[in-house]
């Protein structure tokens, strides 16, 4: 099996289709976002035209209305693979959530049991004074977390907290050492890498092709469904500052912009978690690089990396 990882706009999925034409594989997407049906400019899904030649897994799984967690994702994806492998077939893994990514090679670090009173206590903190002032808390107590940890993940810092008051450890340590008991089988990992100054002008192209791709029109039909979008859908790069403008809370210009500073965050989000990943075989992919040329590349690396 073949994992295919790098940050959001890196070309990973291009070199998978291309991968997966030469031999005869299946792909199985490993992206939060694109298991939610009609979400399909803002994140950045295979064309109808890849997803003809190589049958693709976990894309369009859900409505947008639905929630999407990780371990529905490890139950289908687990199913996914099983399926794969009974046809006899190679595979494939592609993608960019770095959580969902762990969870595939690790498992699923559980930590103690949820307390409600100091879950309620801490949410209670937020709603008086903000996420920002309890993500600055976190810093001080487990800096290699709060990096981790979007300001603005309000569930992911509560959790963090709670872990330290439960425990008096850190959660990033006790993440270290569950890392450590595992074993990565049958993977074959590559990761592709570029240049910072390179990987933000990928995205900020990506951020302009996906407007003039009609990203706005894709928001404003999701918007008019019946059901109303998930809060996890909702908060979906692209589709969060887009539902923004279109509330009229900023033009559609800024929210452009903005959409660029909250993907260039992900991406160095992305960086920090595929620094812990281990056994991750890099290829460092330069400006302007060919599509073949890096496919060829990745094909090589691969073979290097059975001997």
């Amino acid at each position: 099996m073949i994992l295919i990882l790098g940050v959001t706009a890196s070309g990973k999925g291009t070199v998978a289709f291309g991968l997966a034409r030469k031999i005869g594989a299946e792909i199985i997407s490993i992206d939060s976002m694109k298991v939610y049906r009609r979400m399909d400019i803002g994140t950045a899904k295979p064309s109808r035209d890849r997803r003809r030649q190589v049958k693709y897994h976990l894309i369009d799984v859900v409505e947008p209305s639905e929630s999407f967690s990780v371990d529905r994702f490890l139950e289908l994806a687990h199913a996914a693979i099983e399926q794969v492998k009974s046809a006899q077939k190679p595979i494939i893994a592609v993608g960019g959530t770095a959580m969902y990514i762990k969870a595939l090679l690790y498992g699923i670090f559980e930590g103690p049991g949820a307390d409600t009173e100091i879950r309620e206590r801490l949410k209670t903190n937020i709603d008086e004074q903000g996420s920002a002032e309890l993500h600055r808390r976190l810093t001080e107590i487990d800096p290699e977390a709060a990096q981790r940890i979007h300001p603005n993940d309000v569930r992911r810092i509560v959790r963090a907290l709670e872990v330290f008051e439960l425990t008096g450890k850190l959660i990033s340590s006790l993440q270290q050492e569950f890392n450590a008991e595992k074993m990565l089988n049958d993977w074959q990992i590559v990761g592709l890498r570029r240049e910072k100054s390179v990987e933000s002008r990928c995205i900020n192209m990506r951020v302009k092709r996906m407007i003039a791709e009609g990203l706005v029109d894709e928001v404003k039909s999701l918007l008019a469904e019946t059901e109303p979008l998930s809060d996890q859908a909702r908060c979906a790069i692209g589709y969060t500052e887009i539902i923004d403008h279109l509330n009229g809370k900023m033009p559609l210009d800024k929210a452009i912009e903005k959409i660029k500073i909250n993907t260039h965050r992900l991406a160095k989000a992305q960086r920090t978690w595929f620094k812990t990943f281990r056994q991750v075989n890099w290829l460092d992919i330069a400006e302007d690089e060919p599509a073949e040329r890096i496919l060829d590349r990745t094909i090589a690396l691969l073979e290097d990396i059975k001997q």
